[in-house]
Formats: C-alpha cells, sequence, structure tokens
C-alpha cells in the first residue's frame, strides 16, 4: 500500500508577480434553508489553502446570511429557500468566469434539486468537486471531477448506477482489506475513471484513486465524524484544485492536510473539537508542510 507522506505533497506556489485572480477562481455550489454553515466552512477552507477569490452561489436567504458571516465572499443570490432545476441554465453560465466548480455542501436532496445537480454537473465542463447530496445525484457521465464521498455516499453512488445490486455489496464486504477494496473500486469504476474523474473515499483510511494509481491517507482520526469536516476537505480540495489544476495530486494533499490538523486538533481537544477549529489551523500547517 502507498500511503501519502510529507514529500508526497505538490502544493500550489504563488508567483511574486501574481495578480487578483491568478492564483484560482473558485464558485462553490450549495445550500439550502436547512444548511447554511456547510457553505461557510467549505468557502473559508478554501480562502485559507490560498485562492483568491470565492463565490458563492445559494439560495438568497442562505447567501444574505453568509454575507454577515463574512465580507470576503461574493454571494449570487437564487430565489427561493433551495435550488431547483430551473435554475441550472444561470448556474451554467455564470460558471464559465470560473476555474473550479465546487457542488454539494448543503444542498439538500429533494428531488428538483437532484435533477438540478444532474443537469449542471452534465453540463459544466470546468474542473469540479462533488461532495455531499451532489454524489447522490451523480451518474457516470461526469467528467474532469473529484468525488468527495464518505461509504455510504459511494454505496448511495453506485447504487444508482449499477444494475447488479452483488457487484456493489461486494465491494463493501467487510471481508476484504482496505487494499482490495481500493482495487475493487478501481475495476468496477475503470470506465468512470477514464473520464478524468478521482475518487477521494473518505474514512479511516483515505482511498484516493484515479484510472491508474491508488494512494492511501492515514492522517485523520475519530473525531472528524464531527459534522462539517468533510466540507472543509471539499474546500481545501478545491482550492488546491483551482491554484495547481492538477486533481489527482489534489485530492491526495487535501486528505492529508485536514486529516493531520485533525489530528492536532484531537492532542489539543481531545474529542471536543468541531470543524470551524480547523480553519484557523490550514494556512499555518500548510506554510509548515511547504
Amino acid at each position: 500500500m502507498k500511503y501519502i507522506t510529507k514529500k508526497d505533497l505538490k502544493l500550489p506556489k504563488r508567483r511574486p508577480e501574481s495578480h487578483k485572480g491568478d492564483n484560482g477562481r473558485l464558485l462553490i455550489i450549495g445550500g439550502s434553508v436547512d444548511y447554511i454553515g456547510a457553505l461557510i466552512l467549505a468557502g473559508m477552507a478554501a480562502f485559507r489553502s490560498g485562492v483568491d477569490i470565492v463565490t458563492i452561489a445559494a439560495p438568497e436567504k442562505v447567501a444574505w446570511a453568509i454575507n454577515t458571516f463574512s465580507s470576503d465572499f461574493i454571494t449570487k443570490k437564487f430565489k427561493g429557500e433551495f435550488f431547483r432545476v430551473e435554475q441550472a441554465d444561470r448556474i451554467i453560465e455564470l460558471s464559465r468566469d470560473f476555474d473550479v466548480i465546487l457542488v454539494g455542501n448543503g444542498l439538500g436532496a429533494r428531488k428538483r434539486t437532484i435533477r438540478f445537480s444532474q443537469k449542471i454537473i452534465k453540463n459544466i465542463k470546468k474542473p469540479k468537486v462533488i461532495d455531499a447530496d451532489a454524489i447522490k445525484a451523480l451518474t457516470f457521465e461526469a467528467n474532469n471531477s473529484i468525488i468527495t464521498p464518505h461509504e455510504n455516499e459511494l454505496r448511495i453512488f453506485l447504487g444508482n448506477n449499477i444494475k447488479n445490486k452483488k457487484i456493489v455489496k461486494n465491494i463493501f464486504s467487510k471481508k476484504i482489506n482496505t487494499e482490495k477494496k481500493a482495487k475493487n473500486i478501481q475495476s468496477v469504476l475503470k470506465d468512470f475513471l477514464k473520464k478524468n474523474n478521482i475518487i477521494l473515499l473518505k474514512g479511516k483510511t483515505d482511498i484516493i484513486i484515479s484510472k491508474d494509481k491508488i494512494r492511501f491517507n492515514k492522517t485523520g482520526n475519530a473525531g472528524m465524524s464531527v459534522a462539517g469536516t468533510g466540507d472543509v476537505l471539499a474546500g481545501l480540495t478545491a482550492s488546491f484544485l483551482a491554484q495547481t489544476k492538477n486533481l489527482f495530486d489534489s485530492a491526495c494533499s487535501a486528505a492529508f492536510i485536514n486529516g493531520i490538523i485533525g489530528d492536532y486538533l484531537l492532542k489539543k481537544k481531545g474529542y471536543s473539537f468541531i470543524a470551524s477549529d480547523f480553519i484557523e489551523h490550514i494556512p499555518l500547517f500548510i506554510k509548515k508542510l511547504d
């Protein structure tokens, strides 16, 4: 098994003559009446890991709440309490001004929102990070993306796209070890991975899978089951991708750094740390590891 180490990290490099936008423009699409904090966590993680511009597209009340939290975010406001498929064309047009799209955080799983997710994922050709509820809407048509599921989200994604339920069941069999599970996922998803997609499977040991590579990450701990750490990871991943344009390296670096911050917080706070504790430590650990 090939574990990620500090030596494997390929972190963004900033040119001294950089101008605003040269280090990445990120559009985050998400939020609903029930979920606001997910977008803030993802957006702040992205800013703290070096991206220049973070714009958040969200239902209007969600977007206004985000503006009151931080003046750093630009928000694009959409009518209603959740996204609907009729709003997809406006989002697709908006996405053309950005380097990377992050979609899924706080979206919710209403049927109209699922159809919205499917349409934008299919039609946005820019590099994408697909997280949370958007994974549940995902089809094998997706391309040029990093998918960041936990095991249950991956199970739903596979179940929605593979008719043979025995194949899905075998992937998650407790009789196989982590390395075998990774190889099984790579085999079952070989056509999906050939479309320039990466899987970052979150777990006790994170698994990062491309069409021809598999890496494992053992940083992190059980305290990271607290709500919001996945949103932080998604923001980190999208930020690194916007700066480096490399899907696989961005997934590996984000998983390692997210986990190592979690390990630091465990030493300092025990199992009482929360996702927002990660934000202030992101630039410190990036500087330390660079």
